[in-house]
């Protein structure tokens, strides 16, 4: 070809290179009605007749059938295929298929007896090979069940994998040709569960049910909180047994947390551009079996075991007080885009479950990780919902934080907070009584929803981490923002019967700086993940305290250490449900990096050393001096929004802000430059009762927050407000101990020293 427009042609993917046009290329590749040709893979046929069973419930069940029989129930929702084969797969990998014939309202089911828990097993989806169309059923694929309780393998991504040809010399239209390749020995297969917790174990679990204005809770990644831990027998550690060990609970219990967050601990894959870059994907933001936990944090075995020590897992957590939130991601699958491989969900129904654009060739994707699954779909909402009430109701979890919950919440288009996703949720009788945290935005158009979604959940509140960072780094205008987040963000949660703790407070997360990082660079260090520093946000609010990176400097060592206490007390004396990162209490560093996602090392792994230090022992005894006293005191967990309003003769308001003067805050005060806020809060007007109907009544206290580099003189305010000050929490000092205990007569003029909090009771 010369043309200019057969040049244009062959760019545009109407014909290849050759001239001929493409549609008569993908009619070139073999028909999927037909067999498909499997390179010589072994397989073999059933040795018994499939029975018809039952399209219901989804997956492979393990159960007795008719006449007594022992055997395993299969189905599959697979709408527009024109077949489907069930592969079971023995211990030398060896095939057998079985046809799937019953259909059922789309679903193929079959029973196979003397199928038992440990067998291995896939699908294989014969239907018609269109990218135009979005149609891309290719049975050379084996596909994991979406219901797979147990997934036995990790994800490769050798070309094998792919539906179509990967290395088709024009990438433009790679996605078209039709790859017919056996992928089999190249997945992991699911595995028919048993599960091996016993009724009598399982029954007499008792959930903490911690209220939502009780909670604290604590980020962590199972692998990367027990890796390092010295009290772990090594071969637990990384492991879901490990973090159900004696000395993993016992640094949550010292620290008081109510509640873990895990990371994704669905089955996920590893993206292919890190493996050939000899990485994997170590936070697990690629999810592809929403049933299974994922197998490579299983100590016990990846035949079914798994299941066994997750729910271990969470028995030895709810002992200890402590609930399990798992961080799920629902938005997208670890499928990708028109050019990602195909593992399952691709290879059922394409056009089913995720959403295209007109090209159907092309995934919309809200999620920047190359597709978004269709919730809007009837079924792709039920294998959701059908996950969530999976992990509650026999797997023990007590609520989920929603990745890129924004997705989620989108009907065709825009985000909806009518649409079916919320609704269904809403009306669930199981999902709507446990927690549930929005991270609320997307990548789309619109996508960020801070504060717009409806009650029962709560937020991500990124607004209040941006204005606590830039408060304490010296970067706020003003004080009108801070405020609003110290008082649990009335301004954008105080509609529709919402309260105080649908707003999650963080100020570091899995992505982004670790605590110490944030005090001790200015400038992302991403370099080890091989994509040039270009990764990762550069909006990172931070204040190295004078140097780049580590120091040697003694005096940036203590001030870094002094920010760190300011910003752990900042959290913790906040109105709302505190948010922690596993590690931070203990000073952990990433060395820079803000996007450790592909980190599986000591980069991110916690460092348990640290405890030997005794700087770092402060800042975690700190650290759990503040919960305690946070649990101790309602006054600073509050289920109700402040009023401002006076309920008392003497004029005392439940909130009250002071400047340095000892004078109330002016509307001229709120909009001028400061570095130091008064924030009063009043123990005698806490709304609502304890459980006994009697009335709430707590200490009084007076936080003075002062971000300046030099000391300040603050006048605490005199009578109504108190006679007396006692220092309860003095952030300047390296060491707290018990409480500092000093008492100050209401009206004096004290010194408050540079980059300091104080907490004071009111006497």
């Amino acid at each position: 070809m010369s043309s200019a427009a057969e040049q244009e042609a062959v760019q545009e993917g109407r014909v290849d290179d050759g001239g001929v046009p493409m549609e008569r290329v993908v009619e070139a590749v073999p028909s999927p009605r037909a067999a498909p040709v499997l390179n010589g893979a072994p397989h073999t046929e059933p040795p018994v007749p499939v029975w018809p069973g039952t399209p219901m419930p989804l997956g492979a069940r393990y159960r007795v059938g008719p006449d007594g029989v022992a055997g395993t129930n299969f189905a599959l929702w697979a709408g527009g295929a024109e077949a489907v084969e069930l592969c079971l797969f023995d211990a030398d990998g060896v095939e057998t298929r079985a046809p799937l014939t019953e259909l059922t309202h789309e679903i193929w089911h079959g029973f196979l007896p003397g199928v038992l828990p440990g067998q291995r097993y896939g699908f294989r989806v014969h239907g018609r090979w269109d990218p135009w169309t979005g149609a891309r059923w290719n049975p050379a694929k084996l596909l994991l069940d979406p219901y797979a309780r147990a997934v036995d393998g990790e994800f490769g991504l050798p070309p094998e994998v792919y539906a179509h040809v990967r290395d088709w010399p024009q990438q433009q239209v790679a996605d078209t040709v039709r790859d017919d390749r056996d992928s089999a020995p190249f997945v992991p297969k699911g595995v028919v569960v048993h599960d091996d917790t016993t009724d009598d174990e399982w029954m007499d679990d008792r959930r903490p049910k911690t209220p939502w204005a009780d909670s604290v809770i604590y980020e962590l990644h199972v692998g990367g909180f027990t890796k390092l831990h010295p009290g772990i027998p090594e071969e637990l550690r990384g492991t879901y047994a490990g973090l159900a060990h004696p000395a993993a609970i016992e640094h949550l219990v010292k620290l008081g947390v109510t509640a873990v967050e895990l990371l994704p601990v669905h089955q996920f894959a590893h993206e292919d551009h890190l493996l050939r870059k000899g990485l994997k994907n170590y936070w697990g933001y690629n999810s592809i079996g929403y049933f299974a936990p994922h197998a490579g944090y299983a100590a016990t075995g990846t035949a079914g075991q798994q299941v066994g020590e997750f729910k271990r897992m969470v028995r030895a957590l709810h002992e200890a007080g402590i609930e399990v939130i798992l961080d799920v991601v629902y938005n997208h699958t670890a499928e990708a885009g028109e050019l990602g491989p195909m593992l399952s969900l691709k290879g059922i129904d394409n056009r089913g479950y995720y959403r295209l654009q007109s090209d159907a060739r092309r995934y919309t994707d809200y999620t920047g990780c190359g597709n978004t699954l269709h919730v809007v779909q009837p079924h792709v909402l039920r294998l959701i919902t059908d996950s969530l009430r999976y992990w509650v109701t026999e797997m023990g979890v007590d609520g989920f934080r929603f990745d890129l919950a924004a997705a989620l919440a989108r009907s065709m288009h825009d985000v909806d907070m009518l649409s079916p996703f919320l609704a269904v949720i809403a009306q669930d009788p199981v999902l709507r009584r446990v927690k549930l945290i929005a991270e609320p935005w997307d990548v789309g158009s619109g996508g960020y929803q801070v504060g717009a979604f409806p009650p029962l959940w709560t937020e991500w509140n990124d607004r209040y981490r941006n204005a606590v960072r830039d408060f304490w780094r010296g970067a706020l205008p003003d004080v009108r923002d801070l405020g609003y987040r110290l008082s649990g963000s009335s301004d954008l949660y105080a509609w529709g019967g919402r309260r105080p703790y649908a707003s999650v407070n963080f100020i570091t997360a899995h992505d982004g700086y670790t605590l110490r990082d944030l005090v001790s660079y200015e400038r992302k260090h991403n370099e080890a993940n091989g994509e040039g520093n270009r990764d990762g946000t550069d909006d990172n609010r931070s204040w190295n305290c004078g140097i780049e990176g580590e120091t040697d400097d003694e005096r940036v060592k203590a001030l870094r250490r002094r920010q760190l206490r300011n910003l752990l007390t900042t959290l913790l004396l906040s109105t709302g449900v505190p948010m922690l990162v596993a590690g931070d209490e203990l000073g952990r560093t990433q060395r820079g990096s803000n996007n450790a996602y592909c980190q599986d090392n000591e980069i991110s792994w916690v460092d348990w050393g640290l405890r030997e230090d005794p700087g770092w022992a402060a800042l975690t005894d700190l650290t759990a001096r503040l919960i305690e006293l946070r649990h101790r005191h309602p006054v600073l967990r509050r289920r109700a929004f402040f009023s401002g309003r006076a309920h008392s003769a003497d004029g005392i308001r439940d909130l009250a802000w002071f400047t340095a003067r000892g004078t109330e805050m002016t509307e001229r005060d709120w909009y001028a430059p400061a570095a130091t806020l008064g924030m009063y809060l009043s123990g005698r007007d806490i709304p609502g009762r304890d459980e006994r109907g009697a009335p709430i009544v707590d200490d009084s206290f007076l936080a003075v927050l002062h971000a300046g580099h030099r000391p300040v003189s603050f006048v605490l305010p005199g009578p109504p407000w108190a006679e007396r000050y006692e220092v309860v929490v003095d952030t300047s000092r390296e060491e707290q101990g018990e409480a500092p205990g000093v008492v100050h007569r209401a009206g004096a003029a004290i010194t408050v020293p540079a980059r300091a909090v104080l907490l004071l009771r009111v006497g």
